[in-house]
C-alpha cells in the first residue's frame, strides 16, 4: 500500500469538494454570480420540475399498490369469502406499522415546515421518500385519506431541502417552501391556479402577497402542473357537470349549505384530533391504547376500516369513484348519503389518528359532496314548492365540496379557486362565494385560530412550544412594560416632539395634559405623516402649508386607543394589540384609565418572553443559589398564583 505524503494529503483536503451535487451546484452559482432574484426563479423551476415528477410518481405508486392489494391479493384470497376484503386494509396497515418500526418518523408535516421557515429549526429529519412510499401503502390499501396532502408535502420537502443545501436567508427560505407546496398541490389537482392561492394564503399568510413571491410561486406551480399533465393527462381531478342556475332566489339556499358545512368540518377536524388523543391514550377509559407500541397502531386502524367497509365499500381509499358519482346525479338515497357522511367522518379521523399517512383534502370534498347533496334533497323533500327553483342536487354537492374544505383548512380562497378550475364555469361563483364565505366566517366564530403562538410569530418568536406558551400566560404586563414611558403635553408642536422623540430615540410617546392624565398617544409614523404633507402635497394652498409647523400632539395623536393593565397576562395585552395590528399599549390603572402607569410595546414581549425561556432553561445546569435572584422570585410567585386559581 502507497502512503500518500501529508503535504500532499493536506492539499487535497483542502481542495474545494465539488463531487456533491450541492457543492457544485454552489459553485457553478458562485462563479456566475447571477442576481438574488435569477437564482430563485431558476430554483422555482427547479422545484416545480421534481415536484411535479415525484407526484407523477407518488400516484403510479398508489395505483401499482392498489392493483397489487386488490387484484392479486384479492384474486389470492377472494374465493374464501367476501369477508376477505378486510384483509387489504390490515395488511396495509401491517406494512406501513412495519415502516414505522423501521424508521420511527416520517419526517416533519407542512405545519413543522411553515413553522422552521419562520426562524425555528427543522428538528426532525427530512424523508420525502419514505413518506411518499407510506402515503402509497396506505392509500393503496384503502385507508380513508386522499394523495393531496403527500402530494404538497412532496413540493414542500423539495423546497426546503433545496433552501437547506444552499443555506439561502430565512426569506428565501420561505419563499422556496411555498414554491413547491404550491407546485404539489397544483400538480396533484391538476389546478395551478388554486396550488398558487394555497401557497399565498396558506403558507405565506394573507400578508405576504408580494410581486415577488407571486411570480415565484406561479412559476413553481406552471411547471409543476405541465409535468402532472405529461404524466398523468391533462384532464381534472372530477368530471363535473354542468352547473345550471335556476332562478336567483336560489342563492338563500346556499346561505344553510354553507353554515352546515362549517358544523360538518368541525366535527371532521375534531374527530381527527379525538383520534390521535385516543391512540396516544390521553382519553379517559382509552389509556391502554398509549401502551400499545405505535408500530401497532395502523394495524387497528386497518382492521377497523376493513370492518367497517364489509358493509360500507365506498369509504374504502381515495373516495373519488364515489365523489363523482354523486356529481353525476347517480341515484343515493338521502339515507345512504347520511350514513355515508357519518361513516367517512369516523373512519377518516381512524385512519389519521391510528398512524396511516395521508391528507385531508379528499375526505373533506367526500364529506362536503355527501353533505351538500343530502341538503338539497332534505330542502326537495320538506318544501317541495321550492324545487323549481332549486338546481339538481349534484350542484349542491359541488358546493358543499368547497365549503367543507375551506372551513377545514381555513383556505377559502384556495377552495374558491380549486372548485373554480375543477368545473370552469363562472355561473358556480356566485353560490361558491357564498357558501365558503358563510363556512368560514362561521368556523373562525366557533373556534377561532387566532391565538397567542400566531400573535408571537408576528414579534418574533416563531414555533412556539407548550411551554413557550405557558410563560406567556404567566408572565404579567408590569414584567414587560416600560415603567418611565416618554410623557410629552398635548401642547408641543409636531416639529418639537420629532426633535424631543429622535434625540431620546423613542418609537412612541404617551400624549397628556396639564393634569399629567393620559390623553393619547403619538408614534414617530404620525409625526411623519403630519411632516409629510408638504412633500406629498406641494400645490396645496399656502395657509395649509403654513399651518403644519403651527401643528401640536393634539392635532396628530391617536385618541381612541386601547389600554394594558398591569395585573393582566402578557397574553391578554398581545391579543388586543393584534386586533387592531398595534405595535404599543399605554398601561393604565384599572380604576382609573388616565393615570399611567407604563407602556408595552411588542419588541420588549418578544425579548421578556425569550428572557423567561432562558431562565427556565438555565435552571438545569446552575444550582439554585447560583440562580438570578429576580427570576427565581418571580416564576415561583407565578406559579403559586396559578395553583390559586386552578
Amino acid at each position: 500500500m502507497t502512503l500518500v505524503p501529508a503535504t500532499e494529503l493536506r492539499k487535497v483536503l483542502e481542495q474545494p469538494a465539488f463531487s456533491t451535487p450541492s457543492a457544485r451546484l454552489t459553485h457553478l452559482l458562485n462563479r456566475f454570480q447571477p442576481s438574488p432574484e435569477t437564482v430563485v426563479l431558476l430554483l422555482a423551476v427547479l422545484i416545480g420540475g421534481g415536484s411535479g415528477m415525484g407526484v407523477v410518481t407518488f400516484h403510479y405508486l398508489i395505483e401499482l399498490i392498489h392493483h397489487l392489494m386488490l387484484e392479486n391479493f384479492m384474486g389470492a384470497i377472494g374465493a374464501w369469502g367476501a369477508w376477505t376484503l378486510a384483509c387489504v386494509p390490515i395488511l396495509g396497515g401491517l406494512i406501513v406499522g412495519l415502516m414505522r418500526w423501521r424508521t420511527q418518523d416520517f419526517g416533519p408535516e407542512l405545519s413543522s415546515l411553515i413553522a422552521a421557515s419562520q426562524g425555528g429549526e427543522i428538528k426532525r429529519p427530512l424523508r420525502p421518500v419514505t413518506k411518499m412510499l407510506a402515503a402509497s401503502v396506505s392509500l393503496g390499501s384503502g385507508a380513508s385519506l386522499g394523495p393531496e396532502g403527500p402530494s404538497v408535502e412532496i413540493g414542500a420537502n423539495f423546497g426546503t431541502l433545496l433552501s437547506v443545501v444552499l443555506q439561502v436567508s430565512q426569506e428565501r427560505r420561505r419563499l422556496l417552501l411555498a414554491a413547491g407546496a404550491a407546485a404539489g398541490l397544483a400538480a396533484g389537482f391538476n389546478a395551478p391556479i388554486a396550488g398558487v392561492f394555497f401557497a399565498l394564503e396558506v403558507v405565506l399568510g394573507a400578508t405576504s402577497f408580494a410581486t415577488s413571491a407571486v411570480s415565484v410561486v406561479l412559476l413553481a406551480a406552471v411547471v409543476a402542473a405541465l409535468i402532472a399533465q405529461i404524466g398523468l393527462g391533462a384532464q381534472p381531478a372530477f368530471a363535473l357537470p354542468v352547473y345550471q342556475v335556476r332562478s336567483p332566489l336560489e342563492l338563500p339556499l346556499y346561505v344553510g349549505l354553507g353554515l352546515g358545512a362549517s358544523l360538518v368540518s368541525l366535527a371532521y377536524t375534531q374527530l381527527i384530533r379525538l383520534a390521535k388523543a385516543c391512540f396516544k391514550g390521553q382519553i379517559p377509559y382509552l389509556q391502554w391504547l398509549g401502551q400499545i407500541p405505535e408500530p401497532i397502531h395502523p394495524i387497528i386502524g386497518g382492521t377497523i376500516v376493513g370492518i367497517v367497509a364489509l358493509f360500507f365499500p365506498q369509504i374504502l381509499g381515495i373516495g373519488y369513484e364515489t365523489v363523482e358519482a354523486m356529481l353525476q346525479d347517480v341515484k343515493f338515497s338521502l339515507h345512504l348519503l347520511l350514513v355515508l357522511l357519518f361513516v367517512k367522518l369516523f373512519m377518516t379521523a381512524i385512519s389519521a389518528g391510528s398512524g396511516f399517512v395521508g391528507g385531508v383534502f379528499a375526505p373533506a370534498m367526500f364529506l362536503g359532496a355527501s353533505f351538500g347533496a343530502a341538503y338539497a334533497k332534505i330542502l326537495a323533500g320538506v318544501a317541495p314548492a321550492i324545487t323549481e327553483f332549486m338546481a339538481a342536487p349534484p350542484a349542491y354537492a359541488m358546493v358543499g365540496m368547497a365549503a367543507v374544505l375551506a372551513a377545514s383548512v381555513r383556505a377559502p380562497l384556495t377552495a374558491i379557486l380549486l372548485l373554480f378550475e375543477l368545473t370552469r364555469d363562472y355561473r358556480i361563483v356566485l353560490p361558491l362565494m357564498t357558501a365558503v364565505g358563510l363556512s368560514v366566517w362561521l368556523i373562525e366564530r366557533i373556534k377561532p385560530t387566532s391565538n397567542s403562538n400566531s400573535n408571537l410569530q408576528q414579534i418574533g418568536l416563531s414555533e412556539l412550544k407548550d411551554e413557550q406558551a405557558e410563560i406567556l400566560q404567566q408572565i404579567l404586563v408590569e414584567d414587560a412594560m416600560y415603567s418611565a414611558p416618554k410623557k410629552l403635553p398635548a401642547t408641543m408642536k409636531v416639529i418639537e416632539a420629532a426633535l424631543e422623540m429622535t434625540a431620546n430615540l423613542c418609537r412612541s410617546a404617551l400624549v397628556i395634559d396639564e393634569a399629567g392624565r393620559l390623553i393619547g398617544i403619538v408614534s414617530l409614523e404620525d409625526i411623519n405623516r403630519a411632516l409629510s404633507l408638504k412633500e406629498k402635497y406641494p400645490n396645496s394652498s399656502s395657509e395649509i402649508q403654513a399651518n403644519i409647523p403651527n401643528q401640536t400632539l393634539m392635532d396628530v395623536c391617536t385618541s381612541d386607543i386601547l389600554y394594558a393593565f398591569q395585573d393582566e397576562p402578557l397574553a391578554e395585552a398581545l391579543d388586543r394589540m393584534a386586533l387592531r395590528g398595534l405595535h404599543q399599549l399605554p398601561v393604565v390603572a384599572r380604576d382609573n384609565q388616565e393615570h399611567i402607569l407604563g407602556l408595552l410595546e411588542r419588541e420588549q414581549i418578544a425579548l421578556t418572553c425569550n428572557v423567561a425561556v432562558t431562565r427556565r432553561a438555565i435552571r438545569h445546569y446552575l444550582p439554585m443559589d447560583l440562580l438570578p435572584k429576580s427570576s427565581i422570585h418571580k416564576e415561583s410567585s407565578q406559579n403559586s398564583e396559578l395553583k390559586i386559581q386552578n
